[in-house]
């Protein structure tokens, strides 16, 4: 993978202090200890280093500058379970609690540089121990979401070929399950306050270990994580990172979604098994020296978000669309936040309506991201940028966005095709490397000069992109060809709606039709459905253009999702065609 020459850094940090100019330039713009060292590497003076391992370039800088007496007295990291229990590390107490673990993977397991381990964890303390280790012994770590069934553990055992699972009580016997189908898992570990037969205790073992530990040393293109995608579309990929790709990507692109300084505080409430959590919970903080805020959510509840926000100093809240759908359903006058400045969405598009909802009802706007497993956050309404609803910002620094046909040309403003990024001559650092043992699809992802996101949008006059939706998703009807999330964003602002999908059904006549799928709102009983639907069709020919309108409509108690939280358009869609 070739990496950005000096010209092209010098090239994008000019184009990226043009925008920063533009809404910034106030004291949180200067630069952390950690993040001024390469300096000149964003101003092209020097080359990407050849080396690179975010466990002893970054996190043990930010160690000695804390034990210097150069940093706030925040956490690194600070967790909390809703029950009385917190647990709060500084860089120091991380580094220490880190190399242990690291000991107990590669003495006690075995386990060597470039070996893959699969973690599924909920969001506990333990998550971000093995994450750091793993940096430190140059394994490579496999994220799962804690709602994966023991067909989704079977699946990414076999394909990843890891010879370790770290997991919890919950979990094991559903590991134990498929062990037996799972020939290269050697070991076991189990993060639980009691024992199970056939399980390392993860607790007991590194409790004992040393914290005498040489962090390995690993080249930036070396592999990091291996994310399972969402499987939208269809089974999960394995999508790859790389040192360079998540840990030293933030060290070259500024603060441009988040904004961060040693003394923020930041929560996102993303899964441990989503990049987003990688991102907003560990690398692009971390840089900055910024305290992690973790609350374990064994279920996502309005009440326990709102009131964590009112009891804790938390400037930045993360978050899938799900979540601020959800807290808007609420009476947000009873809640005052203690320290909230900054919103961020990201994972899907985000209704307009939802945005103008909390922004009424908080003062505070949301700032959605765009990107997805292949290339962590490519677009963003940058902190203090003009928000356009609908828009999920400009393209994010070293990152060249473009929207192009099917022949990989360019489009002008305005015109509708798929979202790309340009990946040849040269490779951005963010991109992952590959789909891993599967060359087909990761050339497929590829159409001449440009990585290809499988999303259709636009691009407007200011550079603001518009998403549409995948390209798989897109209704051909009459032969318009209609987006599902303008349709879903005019549904989900009648007041019946709390949720909802859109589809293509087959039609004789149309070829194919609109048809949504529709969650109601607990607030809202009506017997009459028949007269709902056409109410809610009216609602949607008055609020877009009227050809978009939903021609069917069914309503469900709940929509299919992946572990993620994404809709699960094709499964509906299946059904839907399916029926003919």
């Amino acid at each position: 993978m070739k990496l950005l020459f000096k010209s092209q850094i010098l090239k994008s940090l000019w184009t990226l202090k043009r925008r920063n100019r533009t809404f910034y330039g106030h004291p949180r713009l200067l630069a952390s200890d950690v993040y001024s060292q390469y300096e000149s590497v964003r101003r092209g003076e020097q080359e990407i280093p050849k080396y690179f391992n975010f466990a002893s370039d970054v996190l043990d800088k930010w160690s000695e500058i804390e034990k210097a007496g150069k940093r706030p007295s925040n956490p690194a990291f600070w967790w909390i379970n809703g029950k009385g229990e917190e647990v709060k590390w500084s860089f120091e107490e991380l580094g220490f609690l880190s190399r242990k673990v690291a000991n107990v993977l590669t003495k006690v397991c075995g386990l060597q540089k470039g070996d893959r381990i699969v973690v599924i964890l909920p969001r506990v303390p333990e998550w971000w121990l093995v994450n750091v280790a793993c940096m430190r012994a140059g394994i490579v770590l496999i994220p799962g979401i804690s709602q994966l069934s023991a067909k989704d553990i079977l699946y990414r055992l076999q394909a990843s070929k890891a010879t370790c699972i770290i997991t919890d009580d919950t979990l094991a016997p559903a590991v134990d399950s498929v062990a037996s189908e799972c020939h290269f898992l050697k070991s076991k570990l189990i993060v639980s306050k009691s024992s199970r037969e056939g399980w390392l205790s993860f607790t007991d073992l590194y409790k004992n270990q040393s914290a005498d530990h040489s962090c390995v040393k690993t080249k930036i293109q070396d592999s990091m994580t291996i994310f399972f995608t969402s499987g939208t579309t269809g089974s999960p990929k394995m999508t790859k990172h790389s040192q360079g790709s998540l840990g030293f990507r933030p060290l070259l692109s500024e603060r441009y979604w988040l904004d961060l300084t040693p003394s923020d505080v930041i929560w996102s409430t993303a899964d441990t098994g989503w990049i987003l959590a990688s991102l907003a919970s560990g690398f692009d903080p971390w840089v900055f020296g910024s305290c992690i805020f973790i609350h374990k959510l064994p279920q996502i509840e309005s009440a326990t978000i709102l009131n964590t926000l009112c009891r804790f100093p938390i400037d930045t809240l993360v978050g899938a669309p799900t979540l601020f759908r959800m807290l808007v359903q609420n009476d947000l006058s009873n809640y005052k936040f203690m320290n909230l400045k900054h919103c961020v969405s990201g994972g899907e598009p985000l209704n307009p309506e939802v945005m103008e909802q909390w922004k009424s009802k908080t003062g505070l706007d949301i700032h959605e991201v765009y990107g997805q497993t292949e290339t962590g956050v490519i677009c963003s309404v940058f902190r203090g940028m003009k928000i356009k609803p609908g828009s999920m910002g400009k393209a994010a620094p070293f990152y060249d966005v473009q929207i192009i046909d099917k022949d990989a040309n360019i489009l002008p403003p305005g015109q509708q095709g798929e979202i790309a990024v340009r990946s040849k001559p040269i490779r951005p650092l963010g991109l992952f490397s590959e789909y891993v043992d599967n060359p087909k699809k990761t050339a497929e992802s590829e159409r001449g000069d440009f990585y290809v996101t499988g999303d259709r949008g636009t691009m407007d006059e200011d550079g603001y992109f518009h998403f549409i939706g995948r390209d798989d998703d897109i209704i051909i009807s009459s032969g318009y060809r209609i987006g599902p999330f303008e349709v879903e964003s005019a549904l989900i602002e009648h007041p019946a709606v709390a949720e909802t999908a859109v589809v293509s059904s087959p039609d004789a006549l149309r070829g194919e039709v609109v048809k949504a799928f529709v969650v109601l709102s607990p607030t809202f009983s009506s017997s009459d459905l028949e007269s709902l639907t056409c109410d809610l069709q009216e609602h949607v020919k008055k609020t877009t253009a009227p050809y978009k309108y939903p021609r069917k409509v069914e309503f469900v108690q709940e929509l299919p999702k992946t572990v993620t939280g994404k809709i699960k358009r094709s499964e509906l869609r299946k059904k839907e065609w399916g029926r003919m």
